[in-house]
């Protein structure tokens, strides 16, 4: 056991005027495993790229152990599996290798292909299982479960929780609680570590946010009571000035003037300084602010119907007949193992050039809004982007405030953005869209827990009719009405 000491961590980005971390300070042990939250943006990665020795900053890091970052860039992934594994970990017998693959369930003949040949999730399980074999290092292990499905999301919690000495970056509730013990939170004010499950996190987190929340309105409310009484007093001086004019006795008049005036002087100061205290109280808190979406009603009970259709790709089906009909009302989730048709299967209700076998029915004139799993070609600004998509300028940034979103952001280019930020864009451009139909493929890929519960919040209550693909297993049990397994 040894000790991860930050000390008065302050860093911010060339060109920025906001720090990422100002004065921050934690205290971690090697022994643990964190799991680390926080919204998009709020800086985890930055903190992992700060430990690796990455970026300038001021304050300390200490540390008698040294940092691995997941997931691991493979120079060449045309080389055989084991070979990329044994450039991670040269230690590792290839006995070794295969043990701890085992346990990722990554079938031994797969470290006898080419690395480029797995799919993503294998490639993940592969890394994350070599780095593991490395001694006296400690793992910083950002977002592993976007290319995973839920079977294989909960086999590397069941690894994970046999591990310790990690940071793992994860939102999805289930992952979380499945294999940490102390959670990492970044807030707008400050880092802090607890010795709990995510459960426990969320509860008191959820807590304290609310106490924190009615403790700010009773400070606001108040604070603008003391300012209308500044005011008022600021008239009344005023008032009280204009009053010599014209008087009889000046003198007299002036005398009494300028007692009033140094007692409104007095006065409008302890006011202001009563306004400054109760400002200083104010809670930097995160606030989940209430969204919302416009479903279109659609002129009939039924919007689509799959009857025994499977997706074709060079004259192979890749998945086993399915039938299903999509009803007003419906949160339909598409389930299945990576590669299983689910995206396509959507694809075929807005995408031209899909071929399938079985019949495919569209209801006429159904109005469909889509949030798509690959985000990475967004480019230019929001402007553009809301005028290109035809939605509201002004209520698009009033979404993505509400998601966390500084007005900074709204003047970057839409290539800078993190990946969870790239997906905001897209789901807050859906809110803004009235659809009949609304498809939403993997929509929490990369998403914080504040957003995930915004939108779980949201469906609840506005029960749109969906089409989803999300492994996330705690959103889909909160609002799945059909859960279709491929």
């Amino acid at each position: 056991m040894s000790l991860i000491k930050i000390e008065n961590l302050s860093f911010a980005y060339p060109g920025s005027f906001d720090n990422v971390f100002d004065h921050a300070s934690v205290l971690l042990d090697t022994d643990w495993k964190l799991g680390f939250v926080g919204r998009n943006g709020r800086g985890k990665t930055t903190l992992f790229r700060l430990l690796m020795g990455e970026y300038e900053y001021s304050g300390s890091i200490a540390s008698s152990v040294a940092f691995e970052y997941f997931p691991y860039p493979v120079p060449d992934p045309s080389l055989l599996t084991l070979d990329v594994l044994s450039a991670v970990c040269p230690a590792a017998e290839e006995w070794e290798l295969l043990r701890e693959t085992s346990l990722l369930a990554v079938p031994a003949e797969s470290l006898y292909r080419p690395f480029d040949t797995l799919s993503n999730g294998e490639r993940a399980k592969a890394l994350l299982a070599a780095l593991f074999l490395n001694e006296n290092q400690f793992l910083l292990i950002d977002e592993p479960t976007n290319h995973l499905d839920l079977a294989a999301r909960e086999t590397v919690a069941r690894y994970l929780n046999r591990k310790k000495g990690f940071i793992l970056v994860s939102h999805d509730r289930a992952f979380l609680d499945a294999c940490v013990d102390h959670i990492l939170s970044i807030n707008k004010a400050d880092i802090e570590v607890k010795q709990c499950d995510f459960t426990t996190w969320l509860a008191d987190f959820e807590r304290q946010q609310a106490l924190e929340q009615e403790q700010n309105e009773r400070l606001q409310k108040d604070i603008r009571r003391l300012r209308q009484a500044a005011r008022r007093t600021a008239d009344w001086s005023d008032k009280v000035e204009r009053s010599k004019i014209g008087a009889g006795d000046k003198g007299h008049v002036g005398h009494m003037a300028a007692k009033m005036m140094q007692r409104s002087k007095n006065l409008q100061h302890r006011q202001q300084r009563a306004v400054e205290e109760k400002s200083r109280l104010l809670k930097n808190v995160e606030y989940d602010e209430t969204l919302k979406i416009w479903p279109l009603p659609y002129h009939s009970e039924k919007l689509a119907e799959y009857r025994q259709v499977s997706v074709v790709y060079d004259g192979r089906a890749v998945n086993a007949p399915v039938s299903f009909s999509i009803r007003a009302g419906d949160r339909i989730f598409l389930n299945g193992s990576n590669g299983s048709g689910k995206s396509s299967l959507m694809k075929l209700l807005y995408e031209e050039g899909i071929d399938y076998h079985g019949t495919l029915y569209k209801g006429s004139g159904l109005i469909i809004s889509v949030v798509p799993q690959d985000t990475s070609a967004l480019s230019g600004g929001l402007d553009g982007f809301a005028a290109e998509r035809g939605i509201d300028g002004v209520l698009f940034k009033a979404i993505l405030q509400k998601l966390g979103f500084s007005r900074t952001q709204y003047e970057k280019d839409l290539r800078e953005y993190s990946a969870g930020q790239k997906k905001k864009v897209c789901i807050a451009a859906s809110l803004c869209e009235k659809a009949h139909l609304y498809l939403w493929d993997e929509p929490l890929n990369y998403i914080d827990i504040y957003s995930r519960r915004q939108l779980e919040r949201l469906i609840a209550a506005w029960q749109p009719t969906m089409l989803l693909v999300e492994h996330d297993k705690a959103f889909q049990d909160a609002l799945a009405t059909q859960v279709i397994t491929l």
